[in-house]
């Protein structure tokens, strides 16, 4: 396994570890530390990954029997249409238009709106809801959020076009407000929302990364532009366009970096959603060795956004090996709540369970919380292979997509539910601030 110190300068190792490969490579040597029970946080128990795979295939059999090719990939696409179908309608009302858009303009909206809503799905907390005046359905968590910014979508709140309400683009999100997120999310003292500054920030940052990148963004700066660029960079092979995964998560990591708050950085390239482990400290060790990178909001808009590629424009991504589970707070609560992992007696302070409820909360920062994620990341790919193993199915008639969808995420809310009814929270609850989750 590459140290970082191997990739020569402090650029090339800030580059190094905003590339998609980085994350397994570095989570797989926190993981390695765990099989030799090295890790400062947790004790690791692989005996008991058998009860989550068990659970796990339950749960998929439960949902899709034996169809596994039913199964959709993780993405956006399920937490708007959570309750009924809102995505295809709208791609169908907007052929009855005066003006009707082609097919490529349909997937850019889309992307638009994929776009956003998952820089809305940071955790939104336990005591939120959404209640859709038209459907009079209540919705809470990523499905809340997701069904608000639809309806935040359709009533144009992040377009600066007053004619086309169905755009994100810099002029329309330069004008978002808490008081603007507040409203059109139904927040208030009797339902509040945690992070509500930071995802308002996430959006206003947004108009600035937009115009900051026209390669990617267009001249009138909206997502779903992006479109342009992938098609420029890919292959005709036949009838069929091939993309590689690697250059949407360029446009992303890239593109979008401006609009994740100052965090560490190397050679003055901030670097995102990376973090130090202690665990990985080494005498004399190169600046960054001990850094794990996990881009979870950038990997969730991948996964959300290839999707609607391959349905509206028939796109084939290759290099989908690379992308990695999502290392949150549902997929990592399922590995504490069967006690692959546990917390080492006496490691948290009491300052770390302010509440009393035995649940402690801990920032994104703290080293548990990176080692929990860390391990995560390698878990699901251990689950995953489990799986198959268990079907006998190879990895493309199951992906880790889908293993994400119809498994751990669902698993992890649902085990989290049965032990802790009255909130179905995780069993550590991170502090959000709307721009890591």
């Amino acid at each position: 396994m590459p140290l970082l110190s191997q990739h020569g300068s402090p650029r090339a190792r800030a580059m190094y570890l905003r590339n998609l490969p980085s994350i397994r490579e570095r989570c797989t040597q926190v993981h390695d530390l765990a099989k030799e029970g090295q890790l400062q946080y947790f004790h690791y128990d692989p005996g008991r990954e058998k009860a989550v795979i068990e659970f796990c295939a339950s749960i998929m059999e439960r949902d899709f029997s034996n169809e596994f090719a039913s199964i959709p990939p993780h993405g956006r696409w399920r937490h708007l249409d959570a309750g009924r179908c809102r995505i295809e309608p709208m791609l169908l009302s907007w052929d009855g238009s005066s003006t009707p858009p082609d097919t490529k303009e349909k997937c850019k909206r889309v992307i638009d709106l994929f776009l956003v809503s998952v820089l809305l799905d940071a955790g939104a907390g336990s005591q939120w809801s959404y209640t859709e005046e038209d459907s009079g359905q209540t919705f809470s968590r990523s499905e809340g959020l997701g069904v608000a910014s639809v309806h935040m979508f359709r009533d144009g709140i992040f377009s600066g076009s007053a004619s086309q309400p169905y755009r994100v683009d810099a002029e329309g999100l330069a004008r978002i407000t808490v008081d603007k997120v507040a409203e059109a999310m139904q927040i208030s003292s009797l339902n509040p929302m945690v992070g509500l500054e930071g995802r308002t920030s996430l959006l206003v940052s947004l108009s600035t990364a937009l115009k900051s990148s026209p390669q990617f963004f267009g001249q009138d700066a909206r997502p779903g532009n992006m479109l342009d660029f992938l098609e420029a960079e890919s292959k005709l092979e036949g009838s069929t366009r091939r993309v590689h995964v690697s250059t949407l998560w360029t446009i992303l990591i890239e593109g979008l970096s401006p609009i994740w708050p100052a965090r560490l950085t190397l050679d003055g390239v901030s670097l995102g959603d990376v973090w130090s482990c202690p665990a990985l400290k080494q005498p004399d060790q190169a600046e960054g060795d001990d850094f794990v990178p996990f881009h979870k909001l950038t990997g969730w808009i991948t996964y959300s956004l290839i999707e609607p590629m391959e349905k509206l424009l028939g796109w084939t991504f290759d290099g989908a090996e690379d992308m990695t589970g999502l290392p949150e707070y549902r997929n990592g609560g399922l590995l504490i709540d069967f006690g692959v992992l546990t917390l080492r007696p006496g490691v948290l302070s009491s300052e770390c369970y302010p509440d009393g409820s035995g649940i402690p909360r801990l920032p994104p920062s703290h080293p548990a919380v990176v080692e929990w994620r860390a391990m995560t990341v390698i878990e699901l790919d251990r689950i995953a292979d489990a799986l198959r193993r268990k079907h006998n199915l190879p990895r493309d008639k199951l992906t880790l997509a889908q293993v994400l969808e119809s498994a751990t995420w669902r698993g992890g809310r649902e085990i989290a539910k049965s032990l802790r009814p009255s909130t179905g929270g995780p069993p550590i609850d991170i502090v959000s601030d709307g721009t890591v989750f």
